[in-house]
């Protein structure tokens, strides 16, 4: 489980989307899950506790065709700045 912090905007005109900083909550999950944007899947592998990341992601590998309306458009290329907080290994949780 990753705990983590993000700032995405889109990359055409500079609009923030979302923002878990202001909201004072980090954002929580795990790669490989689907719970995710496949652009997350690929480039926040390997990441470590405390590592901060700029992803620049094509629609492909983001919301493709469909968008994430009304905030993410069709076709957008999304911009992050991801801070990895905390990992957990829920593997050890026996």
């Amino acid at each position: 489980m990753m705990y983590s912090r993000k700032q995405g905007i889109l990359e055409a005109n500079g609009h923030e989307f979302d923002n878990s900083y202001k909201r004072g909550t980090p954002l929580t999950f795990s790669l490989g899950t689907g719970q995710v944007i496949q652009g997350w899947e690929q480039g926040l592998l390997g990441m470590c506790a405390g590592e901060k990341r700029k992803l620049v992601i094509p629609p492909d590998l983001g919301y493709g065709s469909a968008g994430a309306p009304p905030s993410i458009p069709p076709h957008a290329v999304l911009i992050f700045e991801v801070e990895c907080m905390k990992i957990e290994d829920k593997k050890m949780e026996l």
